[in-house]
């Protein structure tokens, strides 16, 4: 033989078999051991995806159901003021002053079921500095109170949780 040949001696005369079968069988079980861990996590992989799924779509329900019944508290709230109008309105010889005391209890019981609501009154007192968010100038007069203030409010304004329905329309004074 050449030189640049190794020479392969059987195993047995090397002492090899018997650490080459071990690492075998090691090998082997460490394979089915990870087989069995990937095969774990794939299920729990697929069951996390499933409740992902059932969270978006029950987040999906919930959205839907709130967009549809968003109005049902404020729509609720506002029966009572129907009620009442309606049983003026059955009343054929009311007074002028019967009227206005049932026309104003109405009122009453609408202005609470706007504030239950959120539904607030802009309802700048005169001399209030003028606020541009929350009130619109229809008119500028001149006045002796302090520039760009409040004069007078020709319709009130409303806000629902903070955030501005319709700015007060307001009068407000000139620059002087």
């Amino acid at each position: 033989m050449s030189d640049t040949q190794p020479t392969s001696a059987p195993a047995d005369e090397q002492g090899g078999t018997a650490p080459l079968a071990d690492l075998l069988a090691q090998t082997q079980a460490e394979l089915a051991e990870l087989k069995a861990k990937s095969a774990e996590l794939a299920d729990q992989f697929l069951r996390a995806k499933a409740e992902a799924e059932n969270a978006r779509r029950r987040a999906e329900e919930d959205i839907s159901k709130a967009r549809k019944f968003a109005v049902e508290s404020f729509a609720d709230s506002l029966l009572p003021v129907t009620d009442s109008l309606e049983a003026g309105l059955t009343i054929k010889d009311a007074s002028p002053e019967q009227i206005r005391e049932g026309a104003e209890a109405t009122l009453r019981q609408l202005t609470a079921a706007l504030e239950r609501n959120k539904v607030i009154a802009i309802n700048p007192a005169p001399g209030t500095r003028f606020d541009p968010h929350q009130h619109q100038a229809i008119s500028v007069v001149p006045a002796d109170q302090e520039a760009n203030t409040v004069v007078s409010v020709l319709q009130k304004g409303y806000t629902i949780a903070e955030r501005v329905l319709r700015p007060a329309l307001v009068t407000v004074t000139a620059p002087k």
